[in-house]
């Protein structure tokens, strides 16, 4: 079982997984499958939160599209990923710093 959080932001649909503890992991052919608005829970963007490999770093946030590939980062899931980690009490801090592919991103 996956435990997920369907969000909305500026005409885009996310789910998010928090997968801070590590033990999810998906595959492209599973991304897609996830993400079919008939037959899966449907999504253009997966977001995961995931630890950061650095102290002075809050979390990793980790996005891969409908199609199952990881992309360096995204705006607008940036601000859907800063309400879930408050919603779900993983952090209060503000700002928050994220671990992207793009490099380091501060969330305020």
């Amino acid at each position: 079982m996956i435990y997920f959080t369907k969000m909305h932001g500026l005409g885009n649909d996310f789910a998010v997984i928090d997968n801070i503890d590590g033990d999810v992991s998906l595959s492209t052919d599973e991304i897609r499958k996830l993400s079919n608005r008939h037959f899966g829970i449907g999504f253009d963007q997966l977001l995961m939160v995931e630890s950061a490999s650095s102290k002075d770093v809050d979390f990793r946030y980790v996005i891969f599209n409908a199609d199952g590939s990881e992309v360096n980062q995204c705006g607008n899931g940036a601000r859907c990923f800063a309400l879930y980690v408050q919603k779900k009490n993983l952090s209060y801090k503000n700002p928050l710093s994220v671990e992207t592919n793009a490099g380091i991103m501060i969330l305020t």
